[in-house]
């Protein structure tokens, strides 16, 4: 069994590698036969897909009337997703920020983490109506995301495939079932080599699951960064987090009433406080650092340390 168990885990990350490749390189290639920015397609596209394993586990668990999971499982992938992905990210190569970024996503981010926040100070939970209230903000994101696609302007064009538009879909879709299924695959194989050396079901889910479901945007964006679609690379993690956030959270909302438990109100606090670090770590040189980096990647060992004391 735990032969198997360590087969499922490498197949999972072979199919998160190559998944993200073919992912990358369809969602690049489309924006550049259609003239969309590249940023456009990371907090889009790529950004959903990579976001699907949240959406599932979130929505799922509130169909099952159990959506008590939904806000650990949002602002700790958020948390996560900018800590150690971009951290790595950055750690591996220089992650360009693009002025539209720092104006307006990043901030964008931060204000909907501290909407969130509210609500669950004020109520314990997260209603119907402030549900309504996130998916409104989603759509006004969507409406942004067209202007700025209509704009397509002071965008990075990295060097892309000139593939078929057919073959472009076919690689994004492909890619996309690579990616989540992989996803599922690593965290399923880990947690049960885990629980075979008698690791806690606490620490399973703060580190391996919470990573697990982050897998998909930690490889593409790295994927993508190293291919040079830097645009993608971060438009990937502010989309995701954009995501979870107002489409996940908010639709969840729509199902049934999200509890927010006392407990998550330090982390969301850190959750904002990321996206805060995010944007005075790359206001001045307009790119995510090395140096910049390894801070985050210290910030998420002091997290993670404040969380295994709890």
């Amino acid at each position: 069994m735990m032969f198997l168990q360590v087969i499922i885990l490498l197949a999972g990350f072979l199919f998160l590698v190559k998944g993200a490749d073919w992912f990358v390189e369809g969602a690049a290639s489309i924006a550049k036969k259609l003239g969309i920015p590249q940023l456009i397609i990371g907090l889009t596209i790529v950004a959903m897909g990579t976001s699907m394993p949240e959406a599932a586990v979130s929505i799922t668990a509130a169909i099952n009337k159990n959506a008590g999971i939904t806000i650990g499982n949002v602002v700790g992938s958020n948390i996560l997703n900018i800590f150690i992905i971009l951290g790595i990210t950055a750690v591996i190569t220089n992650v360009a920020i693009q002025k539209s970024t720092l104006l307006y996503e990043i901030p964008f981010m931060t204000v909907i983490t501290i909407i969130l926040l509210i609500f669950g100070i004020t109520g314990s939970e997260v209603t119907f109506i402030e549900g309504v209230i996130f998916w409104i903000l989603f759509l006004i994101y969507l409406g942004y995301l067209f202007v700025m696609a209509k704009k397509g302007n002071d965008q990075e064009e990295a060097e892309a495939k000139d593939n078929p538009v057919w073959k472009c879909m076919l690689l994004m879709v492909i890619g996309g079932i690579l990616v989540v299924k992989g996803s599922d695959f690593a965290v399923s194989g880990a947690t049960e080599i885990a629980r075979y050396f008698g690791m806690s079901e606490r620490f399973i889910g703060l580190t391996i699951v919470a990573l697990g479901t982050s897998l998909p945007e930690l490889v593409t964006s790295v994927t993508a960064a190293r291919r040079g679609n830097t645009g993608i690379a971060i438009g990937n993690i502010v989309g995701s987090n954009i995501f979870n956030i107002l489409f996940v959270i908010g639709t969840t909302a729509l199902i049934c009433t999200v509890p927010f438990e006392s407990k998550f109100i330090i982390d969301t606090v850190i959750a904002v406080l990321c996206g805060v670090i995010l944007w005075i770590g790359t206001f001045r040189h307009k790119e995510l650092r090395k140096p910049c980096g390894v801070v985050m990647l210290l910030c998420y060992v002091v997290y993670f340390l404040y969380l295994c004391l709890v």
